[in-house]
């Protein structure tokens, strides 16, 4: 037992090392680039594979993106109508990547809840499984993973980064704050659940006096809501969204090493 914990001990002064797992028949070719983006916010990806049946027609899109990011393509046939042998292929790969103990956290590039399992196993291994698929992925699946991300969100992001840059006159790039308050549609700040969220979860961090820290009402929200991200609300950062609402009352306090920290109190209904 002492060996396994060594073995899969995370070093916080270590980068992050991932394998990152696509299935080829439920995600987007078109959103690889902003996978890879975003799963380089968390640490380095050292394994990419991706799955699927390569004599298939439908996935003909994918062959210039996997050359392009260094994905490996893993061929699986399609032995049975009706059953998908890819699932099959990834859930066997991810399991002999695991017990290799090279990995600190796995990426499931999916919208399929085959795999809820799968991340639910790898979660009791102690490692981190972020999630990355469409809006429309079943809750299970992205309940199951520490983190899940919409494909929509960041390919959104990375649309915006690109047309919110402009070259100022010494020929650098410079990037409106425009697109910071962006309001998407379909999470609106006015949402009843996003306010019970919030409010829920400053009752569950706060102290005495009401005010809660806002590194731990961030904790509460990611341990409820595996899907939850400030950018579906069009803000870069959790603290930037939450002290855009007006039902909640934000102020700075310094800590006795000089540093500051935002602490957040409710004051709504």
């Amino acid at each position: 037992m002492r060996d396994f914990k060594r073995k899969y001990m995370v070093y916080p002064s270590e980068t992050k090392r991932f394998a990152l797992l696509i299935d080829a028949d439920n995600a987007q070719a078109k959103a690889i680039e902003a996978v890879l983006n975003e799963a380089a916010r968390y640490g380095e990806t050292t394994s990419r594979r991706c799955y699927g049946d390569w004599t298939n027609s439908q996935l003909r899109s994918w062959k210039e993106v996997l050359n392009r990011h260094a994905i490996q393509p893993i061929q699986q046939f399609g032995y049975t109508t009706g059953k998908n042998a890819t699932d099959s292929a990834l859930i066997i790969d991810a399991m002999d990547l695991l017990y290799t103990g090279k990995f600190n956290g796995f990426f499931l590039v999916s919208s399929d809840s085959d795999f809820t399992k799968l991340a639910t196993r790898i979660r009791e291994s102690g490692l981190e499984v972020i999630g990355i698929g469409q809006r429309r992925t079943p809750e299970a699946f992205r309940a199951a993973c520490n983190k899940f991300i919409f494909t929509e969100t960041i390919m959104e992001e990375d649309v915006n980064d690109l047309t919110s840059s402009s070259v100022s006159n010494n020929g650098t790039e410079q990037k409106s704050n425009s697109n910071e308050a962006k309001k998407s549609t379909e999470y609106s700040l006015n949402d009843k659940n996003l306010k019970v969220l919030i409010k829920e979860a400053i009752d569950s961090a706060s102290e005495d006096d009401g005010w809660a820290n806002l590194g731990g009402v961030g904790s509460y929200i990611q341990r409820v809501d595996t899907s939850f991200d400030a950018r579906n609300y069009g803000y870069t950062k959790l603290g930037k969204l939450i002290t855009s609402l007006d039902f909640v009352k934000a102020e700075q306090r310094n800590a006795e090493n000089g540093s500051s920290n935002t602490y957040i109190k409710f004051q709504g209904k």
